[in-house]
């Protein structure tokens, strides 16, 4: 019934953008143009569906929007055009999507402008080398590991916020870590090293980790003044 209704649209091009399934073959026939794909990433980079989130996890100091002629596999198709963002220091998740979703927004209406002028779309086939996959984001793997570098823990905490929130546990309940920079101090991995109005120190497996805004389990979010102002971890306890 879908495809039915579809079909009756008489669409020149169908678009879709962070849409979570595979469009089947026949879907794809139906418009004369085929359908369009407005992707996070600079394609053949972060096929799949966390690609905003796994360029930031891995440290990429770019990523983009691809618009992409759809073809039957993950995101596999011939790139139309393709627009690069420099990812900043301080940019989480939401950040960056809010960023490409107006590179989109404008990548996308000046190809279908091309579309509606030359009759066509020119496009290029994804480079073979370079392939990665951006998996689902979990709960289970936004807890952090205080024994990986500061570095990595950070990226974490930008990756996965807003959505599922980099956590850790403080006496048995769930912590989330919102902002937090990397600085020069040791001490056993999860240790506590100072924790005040300027920030909670926790040592990881290389250097520290300054944690500036969290949420503990049942508030709200607060930035570190706040929850230094009524709670206080002391030195020495373990995260």
């Amino acid at each position: 019934e879908a495809q039915e209704l579809l079909r009756k649209q008489h669409a020149d091009v169908m678009v879709v953008a962070a849409y979570g399934l595979i469009l089947p073959q026949a879907v794809l026939d139906i418009p004369q143009h085929g359908c369009l794909n407005i992707h996070a990433s600079l394609l053949p980079r972060w096929r799949g569906a966390a690609p905003i989130q796994r360029a930031i996890e891995a440290g990429d100091a770019e990523t983009g929007v691809c618009v992409m002629q759809m073809d039957a596999g993950l995101d596999t198709g011939n790139v139309v055009s393709e627009h690069r963002y420099a990812i900043k220091t301080a940019d989480t998740a939401q950040n960056v999507h809010d960023a490409l979703a107006e590179i989109g927004a404008q990548a996308i209406v000046a190809d279908l402008q091309r579309l509606q002028q030359e009759g066509r779309l020119k496009s290029i086939p994804q480079p073979e080398n370079g392939v990665t996959y951006a998996q689902k984001l979990s709960k289970e793997e936004a807890k952090i590991v205080w024994s990986e570098a500061a570095a990595a823990v950070e990226r974490k905490i930008r990756a996965f916020n807003p959505v599922p929130g980099a956590w850790t546990e403080y006496q048995g309940k769930p912590l989330k870590i919102w902002r937090a920079e990397t600085v020069v101090q040791s001490g056993e991995a999860g240790e506590v090293l100072h924790c005040g109005s300027d920030g909670l120190i926790v040592a990881c497996g290389e250097q520290a980790l300054k944690i500036t805004e969290l949420q503990p389990a049942g508030s709200k979010r607060m930035n570190i003044a706040a929850f230094a102002a009524g709670n206080r971890i002391a030195a020495g306890e373990k995260l």
